[in-house]
């Protein structure tokens, strides 16, 4: 009796695995692949539902309908004028045929090492046959209104004009696109779809980059430098005219109060000569007074003679 129930228990045990394993139920975001002895049977399935399989003897491979993310490594490349770069990227895909997915890479490690091959061989190619300049910007530099302001009229000629007016022919965007289109070509085989590629960063190699940034902020102190000059050409010119109106200013004041002086002089002339026409006599003798006082000087002596014209008012003194 024991040992019945115990066989009871394992047959109970083998149905509920193989129930269990019979039947699975399929995500929105999923698709599967369903194989028998490691070989495909019949086409992927991508409605989400409950679907039975041959438990044991049939496998199901989940593979994810949504769009997934990879990340290259940063790559040391060569653009066509002979700058070393670091290039990083990024893409989006996701698994267009999951039945060719299964059969040529099976898993997703395999997938993301093809895709690190072939964009980034890709990548390479495209990168190294344009300039820098073509790989970094979607237009010439001095389309930019903002870039434009940042030039001092009349400055020099600076190290990197040649960079900013050099006509971009292909662009950044371009580029991105040929990438994009001759990576889906190769990595379509895999049963994968390219959504996008992007380049995510580039920069200088570390043995440019202090070079560059050297030359960028020389670059910088000589626009700031050009401000400075044409500030101070400005103020010159300011204070000159400045000076120029105070001048003015003082001159016209010198003049008007030289005129207001003369008038004020000659009417005051006017009244002295017709007060003193009144009595020349008088007139005489205040002039001699005033004689008396100036004369007096402690540093000189003066000898005059009795007879003298100055002494006549005294003499009627009695």
């Amino acid at each position: 009796m024991k040992t019945h129930k115990i066989i009871t228990g394992i047959i109970m045990f083998f149905v509920f695995i193989s129930f269990n394993d019979a039947f699975y139920i399929l995500d929105e975001s999923e698709q599967v692949v369903i194989t028998q002895f490691g070989r495909p049977i019949g086409n992927p399935i991508n409605q989400a539902g409950v679907y039975f399989k041959i438990p044991f003897i049939q496998k199901k491979n989940i593979f994810e309908k949504r769009i997934l993310i990879w990340e290259g490594d940063s790559n040391q490349i060569p653009t066509k004028d002979k700058k070393y770069i670091w290039v990083e990227t990024t893409a989006r895909w996701k698994i267009e045929d999951a039945l060719k997915f299964l059969q040529t890479t099976a898993s997703y490690q395999v997938a993301y090492s093809r895709m690190d091959d072939i964009i980034d061989a890709v990548v390479r190619d495209i990168v190294s046959s344009n300039p820098l300049i073509e790989v970094v910007r979607t237009q010439t530099l001095l389309a930019d209104e903002q870039i434009k302001n940042q030039y001092v009229p009349g400055m020099a000629k600076n190290v990197n004009e040649e960079e900013y007016t050099e006509e971009i022919k292909i662009g950044r965007e371009k580029i991105t696109k040929l990438i994009l289109e001759e990576s889906a070509k190769l990595i379509s085989r895999f049963g994968i779809k390219l959504v996008d590629v992007r380049i995510k960063r580039i920069n200088y190699v570390e043995s440019v980059r202090n070079k560059v940034y050297q030359r960028m902020i020389s670059e910088r102190k000589r626009i700031a430098s050009a401000y400075r000059s044409e500030g101070e050409g400005k103020k010159a010119e300011t204070m000159g005219q400045m000076e120029k109106e105070l001048q003015q200013i003082k001159s016209e004041a010198y003049k008007k109060s030289q005129v207001i002086c003369g008038e004020a002089d000659a009417k005051a002339t006017l009244i002295y000569g017709s007060a003193y026409n009144e009595d020349p006599e008088f007139y005489a003798f205040y002039k001699t007074l005033e004689t008396y006082s100036e004369l007096k000087n402690d540093n000189a002596c003066l000898v005059l003679s009795t007879n003298s014209d100055l002494y006549k008012y005294l003499k009627k003194i009695q």
